[in-house]
């Protein structure tokens, strides 16, 4: 019986992964195998020794301490891509609401007084300081072309967007999901002074920090939106807020209200709904929860941040899974202990991913706690399993 605690409330359709029979779930328990959750602050959180895996119902795994996990062995998956659709739908309406200036003009008719004969006179009155401008023939740029990138880059030249991507790392996988038409950038900088919307979908680390700040706010097109369902922390909100007031930028959209931002004129601010979508939370965690049942009953990783992705069928007998360093002559070593105990090896896959690195290995005997603990001893070794 698997223990999982889940540290949030988890889509019932994400659950449902988890059958009764083989899975204990609760949001108390202890000495969990995983854990499941979604925004829950894991960072000074004590992390059981039983622990094998954590599973992030979301993208963005800021909320887990990676390091901590990745030097107990503990692999941290997420679900990229399954929330993609609804963010995407959520940027084209902030690009829609700023070129429009919906949420001023709904102000404003919301505050009218008077019946309506004087309500239709106020109107007519009013609207013309809320004309706006279309989407089409618009530029679009967007920094990160992921799942959640492509689909935004898509749907804006469906609606008649010229579109610019950067992207250093995109895969060719992910290319071939991309419009033809989506013109490359090779740098940030390269685009900036092109577009009159700008979206940002990638993580928060040291090279994302402050994308947009003020030296590129100075090189930008005058009137240009900037869209932030990302991450806080990605758009310099002090630099956009000063160039709002002078009116080099039109509108700010982002996801991640603050004191600063919340009632100031041009900005549009939302309560992080990006993901909130009951769609969004299925798909998410029906994801992360195939992933763990995967690796707690065969040991696959798929979409791990912390760990390679190792997927190997299986070939009967049993498996043992080890997660390590990513140090030389590691298989050697592993092999010659499964040799000095008489097993041998049916299949063998072995995986690495910067500093560590993991290895599945199907055997035609039974393994002994013994084994298990000789293989443990090895210098680098972080966590063995025999399942």
């Amino acid at each position: 019986m698997y223990k999982v605690l889940t540290l949030n409330n988890i889509s019932v359709a994400g659950l449902e992964k988890l059958p009764r029979n083989n899975y204990e779930v609760a949001s108390e328990i202890t000495h969990p195998d995983a854990i499941l959750l979604r925004s829950f602050k894991m960072h000074d959180m004590e992390i059981p020794a039983s622990l094998l895996c954590v599973g992030r119902a979301g993208a963005g795994v800021n909320n887990i301490p990676i390091e901590k996990m990745s030097d107990k062995g503990v692999v941290v998956f997420n679900a990229p891509g399954a929330n993609a659709n609804a963010v995407k739908e959520l940027v084209i309406a902030g690009m829609l609401l700023a070129s429009r200036n919906i949420c001023q003009a709904w102000s404003y008719t919301s505050n009218l007084e008077g019946d309506d004969a004087s309500l239709n006179k106020l109107v007519e009155q009013g609207k013309k300081e809320y004309a706006g401008f279309e989407l089409a023939g618009k530029t679009l740029g967007v920094v990160g072309l992921g799942a959640i990138g492509r689909l935004v880059a898509n749907a804006a030249e469906a609606l008649g967007m010229n579109v610019i991507g950067f992207d250093p790392g995109i895969t060719v996988q992910g290319a071939w999901q991309l419009s033809s038409s989506v013109q490359q950038a090779n740098s940030v900088d390269e685009m900036l002074s092109k577009v009159d919307f700008i979206t940002f979908h990638v993580p928060l680390i040291d090279a994302t920090k402050n994308l947009i700040n003020a030296d590129r706010i100075k090189i930008m097109k005058d009137n240009v939106t900037v869209l932030n369902f990302a991450r806080g922390g990605i758009v310099d909100e002090q630099a956009v807020c000063s160039a709002i007031e002078t009116g080099k930028v039109h509108a700010y959209i982002s996801d991640f209200p603050s004191n600063a931002t919340k009632k100031l004129p041009g900005v549009i601010t939302l309560p992080h709904l990006g993901a909130s979508t009951v769609e969004a939370e299925d798909n998410c965690a029906i994801m992360v929860a195939d992933q763990i049942k995967d690796y707690l009953e065969s040991g696959n990783i798929r979409n791990s941040v912390n760990f390679p992705e190792a997927v190997m069928p299986r070939s009967g007998g049993t498996r043992i899974t080890i997660a390590n360093k990513n140090v030389p002559n590691m298989v050697g070593q592993i092999t010659t202990k499964l040799a000095a105990s008489k097993l041998n090896i049916i299949d063998l896959l072995n995986k690495s991913r910067g500093e560590f690195a993991y290895t599945l290995i199907d055997v035609d005997g039974s393994v002994n706690e013994a084994l298990v603990d000789e293989l443990a001893s090895i210098e680098g070794v972080l966590r063995v399993r025999s399942i």
